[in-house]
């Protein structure tokens, strides 16, 4: 089988979100399928470490597609014309675009709707472009694959795509999250806390992420529990945070928030796994993988009782509703004061966290491509 790959968000140094999502899911097709040969679709030069085997072909093709101009560019014009002397058997795309000019069968992933939901929170052309062809992506995809039975219903009732088309492939939590003991807490918690617990929160800094709430939430706990905890917030700034910087301005215990920005691989696991609590409280997730890094970390979780992060948490975290100050102050309070509540809280998340993995779902969308070319 020769599968073509749109591999564009495997960026050096630089892997997030749906970035990592690609590279754990194409790695492990490449490595589980060494009869197969795969085309890789970058947009720019790539480093050698995303060519897993022999049996990748690497293709640059321009231009590089970091603005809707250049998305329609590159997918719908560069990307087919690139694609027509290889004849793929069958075209993946795990970032929530396709193409429409390509004459093979395709299959691509879609993560979330938070354009429908968060418009507003979304770059004016990059709102049109994705009204416009995600409707169109998804009636081209011969097979979609959704990453949370949430986001498969959202697509089945906003763009009345048959759920047979779908299937719901999970994510899975990267290597390099474990329990980190006692010493390795302390030594991190003086690098990044003065010495203090704290409270982490990891993501984009982005308004569909909550962190207004979370920083008038915090400033609360610190007010009625009278504790030296912090809250650190580990993530890059995305578009239109100002009025985070706002709320950061005007809280009475700026001085125990710290903005970490992004966070080097190497360092993220201890930054995790010697927090008190991992809070991620976002309005809207097609997912969630932070709630599952915290599993494997062995550190308690607060998250949003809305769209798929109860999937994701199952019986292991305190759900709260993100758009209430009063409830994440209450959540926070228990995780502070209730050290029972945070054993029973890890435990039940080495459970929940058993139900996500990466080979699992490797192993699930190969089956969906291959489907894809025998229909």
């Amino acid at each position: 089988m020769k599968i073509a790959v749109n591999t564009r968000l495997l960026l050096k140094n630089r892997l997030e979100g749906i970035g990592r999502v690609t590279y754990e899911i194409v790695r492990r097709l490449v490595a589980q399928h060494p009869e197969d040969e795969f085309i890789f679709c970058f947009d720019r030069a790539y480093g050698e470490e995303f060519i897993f085997g022999k049996n990748v072909k690497p293709l640059v093709i321009s231009p590089p597609s970091r603005h809707p101009f250049l998305w329609y560019l590159w997918f719908e014009q560069a990307l087919p014309r690139a694609l027509k002397k290889h004849q793929p058997d069958v075209f993946y795309s795990p970032d929530g675009y396709n193409s429409l000019n390509l004459n093979c069968p395709s299959v691509m992933v879609t993560h979330d709707l938070a354009h429908l939901h968060y418009p507003k929170e979304i770059p004016f052309l990059v709102r049109k472009y994705y009204d416009h062809y995600v409707p169109k992506y998804l009636e081209k995809s011969d097979q979609i694959i959704s990453v949370s039975h949430a986001t498969k219903t959202d697509i089945v009732e906003q763009y009345k795509i048959p759920s047979d088309k779908i299937s719901v492939v999970h994510n899975g939590n990267r290597d390099g999250f474990f329990k980190i003991e006692k010493e390795q807490k302390k030594s991190t918690r003086a690098k990044y806390s003065i010495g203090c617990k704290y409270f982490f929160y990891l993501g984009a800094v982005h308004p569909r992420k909550n962190l207004e709430r979370l920083i008038l939430a915090f400033d609360l706990f610190k007010q009625s529990t009278g504790s030296n905890v912090k809250l650190l917030i580990g993530g890059r700034l995305a578009w239109q945070n100002d009025a985070v910087q706002r709320i950061f301005e005007q809280s009475v215990y700026k001085a125990d928030i710290k903005f970490l920005g992004f966070i080097p691989e190497e360092d993220l696991p201890f930054l995790l796994g010697s927090a008190l609590a991992m809070i991620y409280v976002s309005l809207f997730e097609g997912f969630g993988l932070p709630i599952l890094e915290a599993m494997f970390a062995e550190v308690p979780v607060i998250t949003s009782n809305v769209s798929a992060m109860p999937e994701v948490a199952g019986e292991a975290t305190l759900l709260v509703d993100p758009l209430s100050v009063g409830e994440l102050v209450l959540a926070m309070q228990k995780i502070y004061e209730d050290k029972s509540l945070r054993k029973s809280l890890v435990e039940a998340g080495k459970i929940q966290r058993e139900k996500f993995s990466w080979d699992r779902a490797a192993e699930q969308t190969y089956a969906i491509l291959k489907k894809t070319i025998n229909y």
